[in-house]
């Protein structure tokens, strides 16, 4: 497991339209601040805080697999509490259908397949989504604890999070803000309506939302269909 979730980490940063935003996230996922990251590296506080800041540009491979043996390292002093949360698991109830995008796919080919809308266009930059998972909305709010909610991410966190039958859409976006993890875009399928403060949460994480009007099994259907190139 361990070998898997150091590619996850790896591809995330690398991935990431913002580096440092998906190094900051690893960081506390881990439970670290700046300054012990930094020590377990053997480098300055200022190296870790001018990547998260983007003062730096991108890390290189070398630097990455620095960071990434340093959470590793780390976790397993501490008895790996974060490995054992990423232990293969048998599939959650809300999850409907979960896949990934080996080559990313461009945000607007993805909203074109899923017939969707992104509400906050002007207030967010174009992604590029890895991978996406759909939700059953009610089921994922009733259910998901903390570390289950890790699992709805896959193997990349720049994925689409779809949840069906989405009445207002609030909770859903306060479960995202609370934890450290960030999709690269959540979609509401066929929303009542989309209240005031999902949004305002969307906008202020830099994350696309996007309603669509599709049935389920269409939108699972089209999804599969995009990831297979067709």
């Amino acid at each position: 497991m361990s070998d898997a979730l150091r590619e996850k980490i790896a591809g995330d940063i690398v991935l990431a339209s913002e580096p440092g935003r998906a190094i900051r996230r690893w960081r506390e996922e881990f439970g670290l601040s700046q300054h012990q990251l930094a020590e377990a590296m053997d480098v300055s506080n200022s190296v870790i805080s001018d990547y998260e800041s983007g003062r730096r540009k991108s890390p290189g491979s070398v630097v990455i697999r620095r960071m990434v043996d340093a959470f590793m390292e780390v976790d397993r002093a501490n008895g790996s509490p974060v490995a054992s949360r990423y232990a293969p698991q048998d599939k959650l109830d809300c999850i409907i259908a979960m896949e990934e995008f080996p080559e990313g796919v461009d945000e607007d080919v993805f909203l074109k397949a899923i017939s969707g809308s992104n509400i906050n266009p002007s207030k967010t930059p174009k992604k590029r989504i890895y991978g996406f998972t759909v939700l059953d909305s009610l089921k994922a709010i009733l259910s998901l604890s903390s570390q289950d909610y890790i699992k709805i991410y896959g193997w990349s966190v720049e994925r689409a999070l779809i949840f069906t039958d989405v009445h207002y859409g609030r909770s859903p976006m306060v479960a995202i803000r609370a934890h450290p993890l960030t999709p690269a875009m959540v979609v509401y399928q066929k929303p009542d309506q989309t209240d005031v403060l999902a949004i305002k949460l969307a906008e202020r994480e830099g994350i696309p939302l996007v309603t669509t009007d599709m049935e389920t099994e269409d939108l699972v259907r089209k999804l599969i269909a995009l990831k297979e190139g067709k």
